[in-house]
C-alpha cells in the first residue's frame, strides 16, 4: 500500500463521490459528513462503521454529535490518502 498521487486520488474520486478530499496537517483525507434523525441513529450508524473498520483493521477518525457523523479516512503509516480508503468509503456508502 502506498500514498496515492493526486492523479490517483483524482482517478478514484469518482467511485466516492460523496466524499471530499481534504487536507488537513499536511496530509489529504477522505472525508464525509452523514445527517441523522437524532443521536440514538448517528450512534448506531458509528458502530456500524466502527464495526467495519474492525473488520478491515483500517480505521477512520468517527466524530458523533447530535443527529451527525464525520468519517476521516487516512493512513497514519503512509502520510495521506491510499486506496483503502477508498474502498472503506464504498463499504460505509452500502450501510
Amino acid at each position: 500500500m502506498a500514498k496515492l498521487t493526486d492523479a490517483e486520488i483524482s482517478e478514484l474520486s469518482g467511485s466516492a463521490p460523496k466524499w471530499d478530499v481534504i487536507e488537513e496537517d499536511g496530509m489529504k483525507r477522505l472525508h464525509r459528513v452523514l445527517e441523522f434523525g437524532n443521536f440514538a441513529e448517528a450512534l448506531a450508524f458509528t458502530n456500524q462503521v466502527g464495526a467495519l473498520a474492525e473488520e478491515a483493521d483500517h480505521h477512520p477518525r468517527l466524530v458523533t454529535e447530535w443527529g451527525r457523523v464525520a468519517i476521516t479516512f487516512w493512513s497514519h503509516q503512509y502520510g495521506g490518502v491510499v486506496a483503502e480508503d477508498f474502498q472503506m468509503a464504498a463499504r460505509v456508502d452500502a450501510l
